[in-house]
């Protein structure tokens, strides 16, 4: 086992990688086409400090972004900004116009954004044939 994953690896089923298997520098890091994701878009984005993005909206698909380090300012189309450090979580409706600005002044900022249109398919995990836990031989994380 590998405790990081520095270029992608496909075995039967699945896929793991890490951010910088994906590229270098500022901008996207494609992450559907690399992983195989075949089910909504997927992209990472490395911004740094103090960058805006552009203004923009989408036609179909609703959007949640993830922060994963440094702290952004979420602007809305209605004028109303939101900060989002570490962890911190948006979902936006496809129309709404929205733009990130990197609201630090010394660290790059790295979010998630994941995409998809036509909702939710449910609870459809199952564990497999004989096995009748999905914790493991511990119980429940905190038991």
């Amino acid at each position: 086992m590998t405790d990081h994953a520095s270029e992608t690896f496909e075995g039967d089923g699945y896929a793991v990688s890490h951010l910088d298997a994906l590229g270098e520098g500022y901008g996207f890091r494609k992450i559907r086409r690399p992983l195989g994701v075949t089910a909504f878009g997927m992209n990472a984005i490395v911004i740094p400090p103090g960058y805006v993005t552009g203004r923009h909206f989408h036609e179909h698909q609703e959007e949640t972004y993830f922060v994963h380090s440094g702290r952004i300012e979420m602007e809305f189309g209605d004028g109303s900004r939101h900060s989002l450090g570490p962890g911190g979580l948006a979902r936006v409706d496809a129309s709404t116009v929205r733009s990130i600005r990197n609201a630090s002044d010394d660290e790059d900022a790295v979010y998630v954004i994941v995409g998809g249109k036509d909702g939710y398919v449910g609870r459809d995990g199952r564990m497999p044939e004989g096995e009748t836990s999905r914790f493991g031989p511990d119980g429940p994380p905190g038991a």
